[in-house]
């Protein structure tokens, strides 16, 4: 009677053991390829606010229009 209670509690506790080690690995691959998207989001954003920064310091440094000439009145 207590060696089929000890082989059953055994069995429980290797599919736990099992399960969790199957846990680890699926999350940590799933988690893998997000950090990998991520990392690419990031450097996009980074050549995006680069290239804004550009645009606005040459749109701040423009010079300034030449006046308009007057016409004379006749």
């Amino acid at each position: 009677m207590w060696t089929e209670w000890l082989t059953t509690v055994g069995w429980i506790y290797l599919g736990i053991i099992i399960g969790v080690i199957a846990g680890v690995i699926v999350s940590s691959l799933l988690g893998a390829s997000k950090f990998g998207d991520l990392e690419a989001e990031n450097l996009h954003l980074k050549f995006v606010r680069d290239s804004l920064k550009d645009e606005i310091f040459r749109l701040d440094n423009q010079a300034k229009p030449k006046p308009r000439k007057r016409r004379k009145k006749a």
